[in-house]
């Protein structure tokens, strides 16, 4: 272990047993399951007596949701871990704050760890605000006096003293937050490992606490593991990061390169889902954001090409139009992007279902996490089917170029002129996808 490394890792494991049914049951009643019960202790009684052994009625798999992990972080380092869901950054986590144990591999770490994993970690939800204060500092080693000192500091940052004598189960869910963060990153810790639950918080709340996060490592020298799917957050945050695959490291080194080769690589397949309700003319069925090659992301990379499909079911009513309005995190409108009033043109007049291939020009947004509302219309501008947030995508940083300049921290935000590169296309939704 290298002299300023308080986190080694090597060839970590965690195996899980799954069990499978061996008849799959469309439904189970409860009484079914009572009389299963009974059932199955009377056979195993019976088998006993002959000394004959009950089959089994379940078959095991072994799931590994980590395995063959291997990383070091040193001190003053905040470290992004990023990957899609279930690729075992959770798991990673509790094994190394000690909420569970590896299957196989090594872990050494060197101070005391505070865990935010979830809303609440380690708060007692019948002592108050306070007392979950001092138990919180008694968690992590400190003596009273340590906690005290910091008592004032913590209860500024989390914002609810007015109601620190109340119990925290009577908390809601963005104040156990506030506190919970609060505490763990004023107890100086040597080591801090946050989890997503920050999204719980507001905008304003999260961008505080990841100043905090940025000074405690700066300021102190402590060591911060940082886990989001906000790519802008990470990128902001970290200067290293590990990409996290079905258990495995698919990559690690400087967070741009890593955040860059998540972009890449990641599918949409499993994050769109249903949009409900339809308009008189027309029901949106669904939006994605693909690639230049057709290929669905999760972000978007400032400066290449933009492009959105747009599904869509039309009676061929004419005169009606589709517009994309693109919204920052604050839900304000910072782009348009209209059919007709751009471009002059009508959904198709035939009956069926569509796919809206939009193409436009390489756009230099900020930082940030967007949304995407879709609509369609009639020429008289009256909405028939509105989709607020159809979509969100992440713009993990906006200049790729690696110029000075980014956006975000330095200008805020800007203006944003949709430029179609295309003229605007319809593809039947029974013809190639290509």
């Amino acid at each position: 272990m290298r002299d300023d490394a308080v986190i080694r890792v090597e060839g970590l494991g965690k195996k899980y047993v799954l069990s499978h049914r061996a008849e799959r049951e469309r439904y189970t009643a409860l009484r079914d399951v009572i009389g299963r019960k009974v059932t199955g202790v009377t056979k195993s009684a019976a088998g006993f007596l002959r000394g004959t052994a009950k089959a089994a009625s379940a078959r095991t798999e072994d799931f590994w949701a980590l395995k063959g992990v291997d990383f070091e972080v040193r001190r003053g380092e905040v470290l992004g871990i990023i990957g899609r869901n279930g690729a075992g950054k959770s798991t990673l986590l509790k094994i190394l704050s000690r909420i569970t144990e590896p299957s196989e591999g090594r872990i050494e770490l060197r101070g005391r760890v505070a865990s935010l994993l979830e809303v609440g970690t380690g708060f007692h939800p019948e002592l108050t605000g306070r007392e979950n204060i001092y138990l919180n500092g008694a968690i992590l080693g400190m003596k009273r006096v340590e906690t005290r000192r910091a008592f004032d500091e913590i209860v500024a940052f989390s914002g609810v003293a007015n109601f620190l004598d109340t119990p925290v189960k009577r908390y809601s869910s963005g104040m156990y937050m506030r506190l919970a963060f609060a505490v763990a990153a004023h107890l100086d810790p040597e080591i801090l490992v946050v989890d997503e639950v920050l999204a719980v918080g507001d905008a304003e709340f999260q961008k505080k606490c990841l100043g905090k996060m940025k000074s405690v490592a700066a300021d102190r020298g402590r060591t911060v593991l940082f886990v989001s799917h906000n790519l802008a957050a990470v990128s902001a945050l970290t200067e290293r990061a590990l990409l996290l695959s079905a258990g495995r490291v698919q990559k690690a080194g400087e967070t741009k390169d890593v955040v860059t080769s998540y972009i890449e690589t990641s599918s949409l397949a499993d994050h769109n889902p249903a949009i409900p309700g339809r308009g008189k003319h027309t029901r949106i069925l669904g939006v994605t954001l693909v690639n230049s090659s057709g290929r669905k992301v999760r972000a978007y990379v400032p400066g290449q090409a933009m492009r959105f499909w747009v599904e869509f079911e039309t009676d061929g009513t004419p005169g009606l139009s589709i517009e994309l309005i693109v919204l920052d995190e604050n839900q304000h409108r910072v782009g348009i992007s209209s059919l007709y009033q751009f471009h002059g043109e009508c959904l198709p007049s035939t009956a069926g279902k569509y796919r809206y291939d939009l193409r436009l020009g390489g756009i230099l947004l900020a930082s940030g996490r967007y949304s995407l509302d879709v609509s369609t219309s009639v020429l008289n501008n009256r909405w028939d089917h509105y989709v607020p947030r159809a979509l969100e995508f992440d713009v993990a940083f906006s200049n790729p170029e690696g110029r000075a300049w980014d956006l975000r921290s330095d200008f805020g935000y800007g203006s944003l002129a949709l430029r179609s590169e295309t003229a605007p296309r319809f593809v039947a939704l029974s013809e190639s996808r290509n």
